[in-house]
This record gives structure tokens, C-alpha cells and sequence, in this order.
């Protein structure tokens, strides 16, 4: 905030005319002279303007601004444009001064100041030009741009304290200021950090910001699909490889470029990511400790927007971390935010696409939490398999007892969330009393579920159904290859309109599944997910040659990235790049072929 005394107090050094006062001149003005007024503009607008001269135009302006009606609005907006910042400390507090006394006594100037403000939220950009060509373009990146931004904030918190409907005008601003996603990392960064520095000191501004940040994440997200950029680090790799053969000596810049995505779009998305989780950091601890109450905030602020942008985005990888990330802080924040998706998979008023969309990311966030303890996954696994059961039960042998994913969509979602969390937590079940182990897992009675009329053994992802089946059969849980066999005697076909006409194709995936929570790609940004994730974990032998043993006719005419990986050897877990079965349980890249409906044969 600016001092109250001092420097603001004090008298300016000399008295500017531009051939008379500025009252003289804005009054010639009113009355149709306009030489005066002409003169002043041009000196305004002089780039080589010292900074003496600045200032004493800045203190008289500032003692003048009740003139500044909206006839000035011309000069005004000059004014606004005067380059201020990276002047003398005078020049900048005389700035601020000005823009105190202009939006106190002209409000009607207070969205051009908020956008003039927000503006130099982005670091200038510096062209260097060479016989009339431009040559370079590159962002300034000095230590004048750091003392830059916090003018910035000063500016902004000044005009708040000033004008208190600022927040209602801030907003727009800040929406219509947001750089494209195609610019470059550093003004994305530098953008996004101050906008979200903004929540600091204007926290009713907090959940608007973040929802313009997510909004904003999401569209970058959507435009670098994981198998794009799965394809690009693959070929940088390739090239990576064949340049080492040449070259054993690892510098500096090839670290870099190491640590770089090969993907544009992904590597802005890295960026902004990494604000992203220091931010969630920052505001839930308070002198390196949590603070419960702010990270309670906090939670309730992004659960909405998980609602209102994120639950609804299918194609999203990495920006749903950003409630992963905030839950691994405390174990509360995890079971309010399952519980949460729980209340959305049950409620019948809820759209069918957003309950089964629930359904996914409470089955993903179980297998994959590190820092979600068992008995907390029992805990779920026997709220989702008694619902599933009563949901059995209300259906009966009636009309609707067949296997119909519009009626029965929520229902198949919590079956394969079921699914998926014993692929992944069974060991951690049976872990330290195999006797209570597999009595929990008998308890729930998976042979009522998959022998139901419902069928979700057919319509569940064919790589969930044979793992779940491998586990079932290896510890004798429940039987499901009878319901493999006859289910493999069936194709199920969708009718799909496309360029021409309908036509029939077979879908492997019906229930158009997606595991959000898949392995997360973003080189630096993945440093803060990693300790916090659960990797597929290596099974056993016999597990493998069950598993194995029923893709073998899958090899033939399709490459499948299903089909790509090796089976992993030795103990411990598998890292990023992606194993067989790792491969097999992730999200398929569409609702057809993938995998292969050949998979299902044994």
C-alpha cells in the first residue's frame, strides 16, 4: 500500500504549463481550441520523455483530476498508456498517486485502469530489428520485471482500497486480458502467477480466479491428448538415442531439453501446472505447516469447479490432479472428496454421463492414492458393492432386468470402479492376514454381481473384466469365466452416425470409460504427483501367465498399444513408461477398437 506521508506529501519540483495550466488548457479545450490541448498530447506521448518531466506532469494531473470528466476521456487514455513502470522509484509512486485520485473522483475511468493495470500482467516483449527486419522476438526476462509486477499488484490493491466495487469490474478484465493458449510459456506463466497472486489480497476474487485457471488448464489439456503426447516423447526419444551414438558428453542444455515435453502444447501445460500445485501448496500451509482451515477453504472453492469444469470433461489428463494433489494434504479432504463423488454416483437426479463420470474418477482415485490408507478403500469398496447389491435387488426380474447400459449406466460405472480397485488394492487387503483378507473380499460376493441379468462382465473394459477375473480365480473368490466364455459368443454392436451414414462397428467399450487418474505425463510438474501415486505393482507369476495367457491370440493384426509392452521383470513397481499390464489398464483412446474385441477370446 502506498504511504500516507513523505514523498506524496511533498510539493513537485517545477510547475508544468504546456502553455498554460492544465485547467487553462482542458477549458480552451471544451471550447473548441485545440492547439493547447494537440501540444499536450504529443508530449504525452514522447517516448523519450524524461523522467523529471513525468513526474511533473504526473503531479499535476493528479491535482487536476476533477476536471478529467468524460469529455477527457482521450487523454485519459493516453495517460493510461504513459510508459511508467521501469522508471525512477518518483515516477512510479507519482503514478500511483494519479490513479488513487483519478478512480476516486471518475469511476467512470475505473475499467481502464483496472486494464491498464492488468495489462503489464504479462512481461513485454522485445524485438530487435536489423536492416528493417525482425529478427529475434524474445521476452524480457531482467530483474526489472519481478519489481515490475509488484508495482503492479500495489497499483491494483491501491484502486481496491479506493474504489470497493473494484472486484465486480476486475473480473471481466481479467478474463478478456488471459492470454491465448498458443502463447508462449512465459507469458502464460507470468499471467496466470499474478492472477493468482491477486486471491491474496482480494480473496473474494479467489474462487473466480480459480475457476477462470481451470477453465483455461482444461482447454490447453483437451488440445495435448495423452496418446500425442505419448507419440512425441517416443520420437524425441528415437532421436535422443541416435544422437547419443555421436555424442557421449551430456552438457547443460541437454538436460534441459531432457526435462522439456516434446509436445508445445504439453510443455505449457507443465508450466502452468507447476504454478498450479505451488499455489494449493502455498495457500493450505502457513509457516511450513498445514493450516486446516484455509486447506477446508480451499477444497470447498475447487470442488465446485470440479463440478462445474472438470467432472464434465471427458478428455482431460492432467488438470483433475489439482484435487489428487489437494486431497494427499490430509486424509479428511480424501474421504470428503470420494464421499462427495459418492452422493453424485447415487443421486438419481443427477445426469446418467456425470454419475458415471463419478463413478470413474472414485474407482481411479482409489487404485491409484498412495496416501488413501486400506481400510479406507474397504470402507468404500463395501458402501459401492452395497449399493450395487440393493441396486440387483430393486431390479428384480422385471422389464428392466437385461443388460442395457441407457438404463443401467451409473450401475455398470460403480461395478468397474469395484473392479478396478481390487486390480489394484487386492494385495494391500491381504497384506499381513491372508484369513481376514480374502473373508473381506468373499463378504461382498462378487458371484451375485457378475452372474446378475444386469451382465456388467459384458459391458465393463474387456482389460479390467480379465484382470479382475485373474484375481477372482487365483484366490478362488468368484468364478467369472463361464460369464467371459458366453459373453465372447456375443458381439455387442452400436449404431454410429458418421460422414455418410450410419454404421455398425463393434464397440469394446460402451460405457465409453476412462480412468482419470492414469499416470501422469508432465516431466517437472510429475516430481509433486509421483510420491503420492500407486504405479501397477507387479504380479505374481501365476497372475501373470493367467493374464497373459488370455492376449495371446490378441497379437495378429492390430498393434495395439495393449500388445506394445514387455512383461516386467524383478520386484518393486514399474515406473512412467508404460508396461504391459500398466498399458492394459489405462484409458482407452476411444469407445471403439481399443482394445480389441480379440481380446476377449481364450
Amino acid at each position: 500500500m502506498l504511504a500516507t506521508g513523505g514523498f506524496l506529501g511533498s510539493p513537485p519540483r517545477k510547475t508544468v504549463r504546456f502553455g498554460g495550466t492544465l485547467t487553462d488548457i482542458l477549458l480552451k479545450y471544451q471550447k473548441g481550441e485545440r492547439t493547447d490541448f494537440d501540444l499536450l498530447k504529443d508530449q504525452l506521448l514522447d517516448p523519450d520523455t524524461k523522467d523529471d518531466q513525468i513526474f511533473n506532469w504526473l503531479h499535476e494531473f493528479r491535482s487536476s483530476v476533477a476536471v478529467l470528466t468524460k469529455e477527457c476521456e482521450q487523454l485519459v487514455s493516453i495517460l493510461l498508456k504513459v510508459p511508467w513502470l521501469r522508471r525512477s522509484k518518483a515516477v512510479e509512486e507519482e503514478y500511483l498517486a494519479f490513479l488513487s485520485n483519478l478512480v476516486s473522483a471518475q469511476t467512470i475511468y475505473l475499467r481502464p485502469c483496472l486494464a491498464m493495470i492488468i495489462s503489464h500482467f504479462i512481461p513485454p516483449r522485445i524485438t530487435i530489428r536489423e536492416d528493417d527486419v525482425d529478427i529475434s522476438d524474445s521476452d524480457n526476462d531482467d530483474e526489472s520485471v519481478t519489481r515490475s509486477f509488484n508495482t503492479c499488484h500495489r497499483a491494483l490493491q491501491t484502486v481496491a482500497r479506493y474504489v470497493p466495487l473494484t472486484p465486480q469490474f476486475l473480473m471481466p478484465v481479467l478474463t478478456e486480458k488471459f492470454p491465448f493458449i498458443n502463447k508462449s510459456e512465459r507469458t502464460l506463466q507470468c499471467y496466470v502467477h499474478n492472477i493468482l497472486r491477486i486471491s491474496g489480497y482480494i480473496p473474494g476474487l479467489r474462487h473466480d480466479i480459480l475457476e477462470l485457471v481451470t477453465e483455461r488448464l482444461l482447454k490447453i489439456d483437451v488440445s495435448a491428448p495423452r496418446k500425442d503426447i505419448e507419440a512425441a516423447e517416443e520420437a524425441e526419444s528415437k532421436e535422443a538415442c541416435e544422437e547419443r551414438l555421436f555424442d557421449m558428453d551430456e552438457d547443460e542444455e541437454t538436460r534441459e531439453k531432457n526435462e522439456a515435453m516434446a509436445h508445445p502444447v504439453a510443455e505449457r501445460l507443465d508450466t502452468l501446472m507447476i504454478i498450479l500445485f505451488c499455489y494449493i501448496k502455498d495457500v493450505c500451509h502457513v509457516n511450513g505447516k498445514l493450516d486446516i482451515g484455509r486447506t477446508k477453504d480451499l477444497y470447498r472453492d475447487l470442488v465446485l469447479i470440479f463440478d462445474k469444469l472438470i467432472l464434465p470433461t471427458h478428455g482431460s489428463c492432467h488438470v483433475q490432479y489439482i484435487m489428487f494433489y489437494l486431497c494427499s494434504f490430509r486424509l479428511g479432504i480424501a474421504e470428503a472428496f470420494v464421499e462427495h463423488l459418492w452422493k453424485k454416483l447415487q443421486n438419481p437426479n443427477s445426469p446418467a454421463v456425470i454419475r458415471q463420470a463419478a463413478g470413474s474418477y472414485i474407482g481411479s482415485f482409489l487404485a491409484r492414492a498412495k496416501f488413501v490408507p486400506v481400510v479406507t478403500v474397504k470402507a468404500c469398496l463395501e458402501l459401492l458393492v452395497h449399493w450395487i447389491h440393493e441396486y440387483i435387488d430393486n431390479q428384480g426380474t422385471g422389464s428392466k432386468a437385461f443388460c442395457d447400459i441407457a438404463l443401467h449406466g451409473p450401475f455398470y460405472a460403480a461395478c468397474q470402479a469395484v473392479f478396478y480397485v481390487v486390480i489394484f488394492r487386492h494385495r494391500q487387503i491381504l497384506d499381513g492376514n491372508l484369513r481376514k483378507g480374502l473373508a473381506f473380499l468373499q463378504s461382498l460376493n462378487f458371484e451375485r454381481i457378475v452372474m446378475c441379468h444386469l451382465n456388467p462382465l459384458n459391458v465393463c473394459l474387456p482389460s479390467v473384466v480379465n484382470f479382475f477375473a485373474a484375481v477372482n480365480r487365483k484366490y478362488q473368490i468368484a468364478f467369472c469365466d463361464t460369464v467371459i466364455e458366453r459373453n465372447r459368443r456375443q458381439v455387442l454392436p452400436v449404431v454410429r452416425s458418421s460422414s455418410g451414414g450410419d454404421s455398425v462397428e463393434t464397440c469394446t467399450n460402451p460405457l465409453d470409460s476412462f480412468f482419470p487418474f492414469d499416470p501422469y505425463l508432465l516431466k517437472r510438474s510429475k516430481n509433486v504427483i509421483d510420491p503420492l501415486y500407486q504405479f501397477w505393482e507387479e504380479q505374481n507369476a501365476e497372475d501373470l501367465t493367467e493374464v497373459a495367457s488370455s492376449t495371446d491370440e490378441c497379437k495378429g493384426e492390430e498393434d495395439d498399444d495393449f500388445l506394445k509392452g514387455e512383461t516386467p521383470q524383478g520386484d518393486g513397481l514399474i515406473g512412467m513408461i508404460p508396461g504391459f499390464f500398466d498399458s492394459a489398464l489405462r484409458s482407452p483412446d476411444s469407445s471403439v477398437g481399443s482394445p480389441p474385441l480379440t481380446y476377449l477370446q481364450r
